[in-house]
């Protein structure tokens, strides 16, 4: 007869979607336990009035507190409009939502992600079909919100037109994005996970190249806190520690079946939540937080925005695509890639490389070790060239980059694959 678990965590959608309003809390606290009050709402102004392309750091430039209530604040924001969208919350709701948290913490605010969901619902009006098929590109769209505040930036002391432009801009991207979107998975066949970043990376690439020939120039900084408070290591861990007590009481100790997992080569679409259930699913992503977390440390980066974004892009994506079994080959490529180059895994653009870079994880998992490290490899050589071409002004690099490894290596690891069939 078998033992029923210690807890149950209720229907999957309904489970998911309260612990996506504590995560949210969780960001907001330690945001709050941080600053003060005045501290916190002067770091939110900087925040929501400097510029924020890649790397802006937001600990570093808004404060701790106000960089976590940012996070907080956008994805509970985010949980919201997937509620009032009426979806059952799953898998790519949680990828989504601990991505926005993420980029929250460097890049993303409440101000400049808002015109370009506007610009989704005007796709969907025009095409009679309801927000809700569109809401999931409408969030991953606002890798673009950059660009919302360059405009804003170039157009201050100009009256309305302040507002009017960044507003027009930012609605563009959003009716521009979901046509796109639907186009760009068809080429990388599922194994870019990050299929918005390599769809808002050509548009960024367009539309700068546009601006460019305007005569418009644009702002380049690196802003990067080198910090490693202990607070949030304890922080981290307990949350990721936590996040796996609860699927492994919930499960019984299953622990086969967090082995069964790896069985998906984590090509989308892969709803672990949907495939496996939800406690096996918040096994895998407090395994992957946990591993996240001890990676940074153990290299010793800093514990900073755009790392934290890093780990928690992971972790959302533990429930959509990613287990350890398909990471752990891909970051371990470009590892061997950095060493070979002389480079340093501390470096701001190589960490985050090492930690986007499992958006091609499935490409480990369908075509094994070797062609993981491959794809790792050509991930970094990639990732570190072409973020001029849009200035920054597109927060998914890595999934720009991953893109276009998968354009390449796919195709021969397929050919490859089928000469071996035979």
């Amino acid at each position: 007869m078998e033992r029923a678990p210690l807890f149950s965590l209720g229907t999957a959608s309904t489970a998911i979607r309260r612990m996506l309003l504590l995560f949210s809390g969780l960001l907001i606290l330690v945001g709050l336990c941080s600053d003060s009050p005045a501290a916190i709402a002067h770091g939110l102004w900087r925040i929501i009035t400097e510029p924020d392309m890649l790397i802006t750091d937001y600990v570093a430039l808004g404060g701790q507190g106000a960089a976590f209530v940012n996070a907080g604040l956008v994805m509970l924001l985010s949980v919201l409009l997937l509620q009032l969208c009426r979806l059952p919350f799953s898998g790519v709701s949680i990828a989504c939502c601990f991505l926005m948290g993420g980029f929250a913490l460097f890049g993303k605010n409440l101000l400049t992600i808002s015109p370009i969901p506007l610009g989704v619902w005007l796709y969907a009006r025009c095409q009679r079909q309801p927000f809700s098929r569109y809401v999931y590109v409408a969030l991953f769209g606002t890798a673009l919100s950059p660009i919302i505040t360059e405009m804003g930036l170039a157009m201050r002391g100009r009256g309305l037109l302040t507002l009017l432009v960044p507003l027009a801009v930012g609605m563009g991207i959003g009716f521009l994005l979901p046509p796109v979107s639907a186009f760009t998975v068809k080429v990388h066949q599922g194994y870019n996970l990050y299929n918005v970043g390599f769809s808002a990376g050509l548009l960024g690439v367009l539309l700068v190249a546009v601006l460019r020939t305007w005569g418009f120039v644009f702002t380049v900084r690196t802003i990067w806190s080198t910090q490693r408070p202990v607070s949030l290591a304890v922080v981290l861990f307990a949350a990721f520690g936590a996040m796996f007590a609860a699927g492994a009481l919930a499960s019984n100790g299953d622990w086969k079946a967090l082995r069964r997992i790896t069985r998906h080569s984590g090509r989308a679409i892969a709803d672990f939540v949907v495939l496996d259930g939800l406690p096996v699913t918040l096994m895998n992503m407090g395994l992957l937080g946990i591993a996240g977390t001890a990676f940074v440390l153990a290299i010793g980066a800093p514990l900073n925005g755009p790392s934290i974004g890093g780990i928690l892009t992971i972790v959302g994506f533990g429930a959509f695509g990613k287990h350890l079994a398909n990471c752990v080959w891909v970051v371990a490529g470009l590892s061997l890639m950095c060493w070979s180059a002389g480079w340093s895994l501390q470096e701001p653009n190589i960490l985050l490389a090492a930690l986007f870079s499992t958006g091609l994880a499935p490409i480990a998992g369908q075509f094994g070790w070797a062609a993981g490290m491959a794809a790792g490899a050509l991930h970094l050589a990639v990732v570190t060239g072409v973020g001029g071409l849009y200035e920054g002004m597109n927060l998914y690099n890595n999934g720009f980059a991953a893109g276009l490894v998968c354009i390449v290596l796919v195709p021969v690891l397929e050919a490859l694959k089928g000469d071996q069939a035979e």
